[in-house]
């Protein structure tokens, strides 16, 4: 049965609508989307006895556009295409998948890096996926050199190529040669594949790869991820790699034996990353403009050079006009003294055949024809020469105009990367100046923690003091129910008053001793609170107001309230 072919796909797939995610929903804000799987069904896999014909619109599906919102892996079985129909389908859907996993990613590379500070190290996991999908873009329809050993494919031949289209790459290609621990070329792309991000130019190499198809046609099929339009955006997709700042070290790392796996498990998960606050939001926009003008200064430097190359060429070509014109002056005057020197021959000859016999006019006839003939010749010649010196004399005027419209273009330049540079300079400036803030800013904290803990200390003395004033108007309480019962029974007992005064004036000394010892702790910490703050009186009227309403103070003698005073205002 002959397949269907790709309008009749096209057609069916608009007729059948698209396709929806296995709930049913897209999710067009969820910042990674999630993958789901198209399973083709061939030959081998159930229901190959009865293959189902081109005519019901679901039997085949095209591979989703480049654009789609939603990236889609499609698995399709090999068994179908055993006889070699449509091999170029499953291609097809390889290149399709591969794009999508580049999309994924790249962009959770990218979103990572913002979140954790943009430096990353060859540990990183993501960025681990990230070299195993580029190995596998570079891997896919590479053609197989045949060897003593067998077949080899190996993608470290077509990255030898960006030297000799790209001169900036034949540093990293002698770096990666010159690495000791490098045994087979897979290892040595690997390497190559890390410099390239680490130098910020993966994107420019694999651009200049790309658009050089003759080249790579050594390498890979027609059909390949390198040979198709896939190629062309993933290249475009890793201009966003070049604000992230990586950092490998080759030296000890086994490239050689690593297995490249892609793990779908990453890419699987909420990629909601959290918030962060407003200040790591300015430093990021800092470091956003940051790297924008160093892109913008390397590709205004790579401009100038450009021009600069343009103005010396077009000098040289101007040394040459110049020299052509003096050769072309010189023939001219050559020519016209042989044009002179013609027709004084010519008058010589009309005036011998005047004075001459008319046997000799014959043949002085046909020299004047030949001399008329030549020169004619050269008054032609010399009409052409002109017209040569004419053409070049505009060319010259030209090239001056074009040199004038380059020196103006080269000052413009200029003065927009001075532009730059300032603003650059700016921002720097604003980014030490947030630095210093936030410097400050922690020390004012640390200051009002510590006047925080020693204010928590001294109301933690208020407060001891406080009880110890409570036990103190306890104990006086406590005293003079003693001196009111005693008082009761010295009237009850007219006889024994006389024996009453002794441990009155012993409890008296009592309290006045308690006084004294209270007063010293008071009296220290008043020594050494200089200046009292308003929050400590306040805190203080505030203790003494809380223990009075709770407890009813009693009487007490004079001397209790004297030192009840001298509490509360220290």
């Amino acid at each position: 049965m002959a397949e269907p072919e790709p309008a009749d796909q096209a057609d069916r797939e608009r007729e059948a609508g698209p396709l929806a995610s296995p709930a049913g929903l897209s999710e067009p804000d969820s910042p990674v989307a999630a993958p789901f799987f198209l399973l083709y069904p061939g030959e081998g896999a159930a229901g190959s006895a009865a293959r189902p014909p081109p005519q019901p619109p679901r039997a085949w599906r095209t591979p989703p556009s480049p654009g789609s919102p939603l990236p889609f892996l499609l698995l399709s079985h090999t068994g179908g295409w055993a006889g070699g129909h449509h091999p170029n389908y499953l291609m097809a859907n390889e290149r399709m998948n591969l794009m999508n996993m580049a999309k994924l990613s790249i962009k959770g590379l990218i979103e990572s890096a913002l979140n954790l500070g943009r430096t990353l190290d060859s540990d990183y996991a993501p960025l681990q996926q990230f070299f195993v999908v580029m190995e596998h873009c570079l891997k896919h329809g590479l053609r197989a050199k045949k060897t003593f050993l067998g077949q080899n494919k190996s993608f470290w031949g077509p990255l030898e190529l960006v030297e000799k289209l790209v001169p900036e790459a034949a540093e990293i290609t002698a770096s990666v040669k010159d690495l000791p621990g490098l045994k087979t070329p897979v290892g040595r792309g690997r390497a190559w594949l890390r410099l390239a991000l680490m130098q910020k130019k993966l994107s420019e190499y694999m651009k200049a790869l790309i658009n050089k198809k003759e080249l790579l046609s050594e390498f890979y099929e027609p059909n390949a991820l390198m040979m198709e339009e896939e190629g062309a955006i993933i290249a475009g997709l890793l201009v966003g790699l070049n604000v992230i700042d990586a950092n490998f070290c080759m030296k000890g790392e086994d490239l050689d034996s690593q297995v490249g796996v892609i793990d779908f498990s990453m890419y699987l998960k909420d990629g909601n990353s959290s918030k962060g606050s407003e200040g790591d939001g300015q430093i990021t926009a800092i470091l956003d403009q940051k790297n924008y003008v160093e892109e913008l200064n390397r590709h205004l430097n790579a401009t100038v050079n450009n021009l600069q190359g343009k103005v010396d060429a077009l000098e040289k070509s101007n040394t040459k006009l110049t020299e052509e014109l003096a050769v072309a002056n010189n023939r001219i005057i050559t020519l016209q003294e042989e044009m002179e020197r013609v027709k004084e021959e010519s008058s010589y000859i009309l005036e011998s055949n005047r004075k001459g016999p008319k046997q000799d006019k014959t043949a002085e006839g046909q020299a004047l024809s030949e001399a008329r003939k030549h020169l004619k010749e050269e008054t032609q010649l010399r009409l052409d020469v002109e017209k040569e010196l004419e053409l070049q004399i505009s060319m010259r005027q030209e090239m001056e105009l074009a040199m004038k419209l380059l020196e103006k273009d080269v000052c413009e330049k200029q003065e927009a990367l001075v532009s730059l540079r300032q603003q650059l300079d700016d921002l720097r400036a604003l980014k030490h100046e947030l630095a210093f803030k936030l410097q400050s800013s922690d020390l004012g904290v640390k200051q009002k923690s510590e006047l925080n803990s020693r204010l928590e200390e001294k109301t933690n003395q208020m407060a001891a003091t406080i009880k110890q004033l409570e036990q103190r108007n306890q104990l006086e309480l406590e005293l003079k129910q003693e001196r009111e019962r005693r008082s009761q029974n010295s009237q009850s007992l007219p006889g024994k008053t006389l024996q009453m005064p002794e441990p009155k004036t012993d409890g008296r000394h009592k309290i006045q001793e308690e006084n004294v010892k209270l007063k010293m702790p008071l009296e220290g910490s008043h020594r050494l609170q200089s200046h009292p703050t308003g929050e400590q009186e306040s805190a203080c009227k505030n203790h003494t107001g809380t223990a009075s309403s709770t407890r009813p103070m009693p009487t007490a003698p004079p001397t209790s309230s004297a030192s009840t005073g001298t509490s509360c205002s220290s």
